[in-house]
């Protein structure tokens, strides 16, 4: 660095030289804020101002830099050190997408957690460097730069698949979810996560984590669909033929005369899309529902059959003992 290039750092900070790193951090905090591009859009001073006090922080904020710093002064970088492409400190903020951070503090976060860190890894914390190296990331080489979110979806567009629309901060994609995905599953979206700070060609992959919102009917069992039907105790005793809901519409299901309640029945390949081709089944669970409410012949009737009962499902009890 040339003498005309020197950055008095604790001047930029705002702080002496006795400081100890929580009073750097805390100084940076503010500075960051108040000339973050997002709180000046526009305004090129408050741009530059920014990266000077991001530069500053990177250097006092690593014990071996701030080391060299104190004792070599503006000579401070030795000629052997790796260099970033871009000269000067390696952090550049130029391509840094901001809108793709929740809130300043999240950005702020990630960056204390890049700078000043392993003095292994580079400014952008993704990648380690190897000694003798530019400071470039190998070809290619995403890793760690990967984001994952959570993407919830009604039970109807995850069976028949769908195109969502999401944002990503300022930037906005289309994603297409493939049919019969199941829950907890994972889409990858290449080349849709986060930006290395430095090298803007450098993107990882989005990773969306499937969520699918309960549904009032339909609920999983690994491939299987389960349900629960409500039946009428004459359709339990007699056996009935009934319309049952299932992601293709309504079919016909039979119910054996003498079902219990509780009990399960089976239809097959009705279920959910299996990984391997094919479809699991729907079972459906049958409950024997009483009416609430009888008209007087509904009641004349329920009482002659009690008074001509001749099954007793109790009867077994009558010898059970402690």
């Amino acid at each position: 660095m040339a003498a005309t290039d020197y950055k008095d750092y604790y001047a930029v900070l705002g702080v002496n030289k006795s400081v100890d790193a929580d009073e750097i951090k805390k100084a940076f905090r503010k500075l960051a804020r108040k000339y973050h591009p997002d709180m000046n859009p526009g305004d090129r001073q408050a741009e530059a101002q920014f990266k000077q006090v991001s530069e500053a922080y990177e250097v006092l904020s690593d014990p071996d830099k701030r080391r060299k710093y104190d004792q070599f002064g503006q000579y401070w970088k030795q000629p052997d050190q790796p260099r970033s492409p871009y000269g000067g400190s390696n952090t550049d903020f130029d391509g840094v997408e901001f809108g793709r951070y929740g809130s300043f503090d999240e950005f702020i976060n990630e960056l204390l957690g890049r700078m000043g860190s392993d003095p292994g890894f580079n400014s952008s914390n993704r990648y380690r460097t190897s000694p003798g190296t530019t400071g470039a990331p190998p070809t290619g080489n995403t890793a760690g730069l990967d984001s994952e979110a959570i993407l919830t979806l009604t039970l109807a567009e995850v069976f028949n698949g769908v195109q969502k629309r999401l944002s990503l901060g300022k930037e906005v994609i289309d994603v297409r979810i493939p049919a019969s995905a199941k829950p907890k599953s994972r889409v990858r979206v290449r080349g849709k996560g986060n930006y290395s700070p430095h090298y803007t060609t450098q993107r990882g992959d989005l990773y969306l984590t499937i969520d699918i919102a309960p549904h009032p009917f339909f609920q999983f069992d690994g491939d299987n669909l389960v349900c629960e039907v409500p039946i009428t105790p004459d359709e339990a005793v007699l056996g009935a033929a009934i319309e049952v809901p299932t992601p293709d519409g309504l079919v016909t299901m039979n119910i054996p005369a003498g079902i219990r309640s509780g009990q399960s029945l089976r239809l097959r390949g009705k279920g959910w899309s299996k990984s391997k081709g094919g479809r699991g089944d729907q079972m459906v669970r049958v409950v024997i529902t009483p009416p609430k409410e009888l008209s007087e012949i509904e009641r004349e009737y329920y009482e002659k059959i009690r008074d001509h009962r001749t099954s007793n499902p109790r009867s077994h009890l009558k010898d059970i003992r402690l």
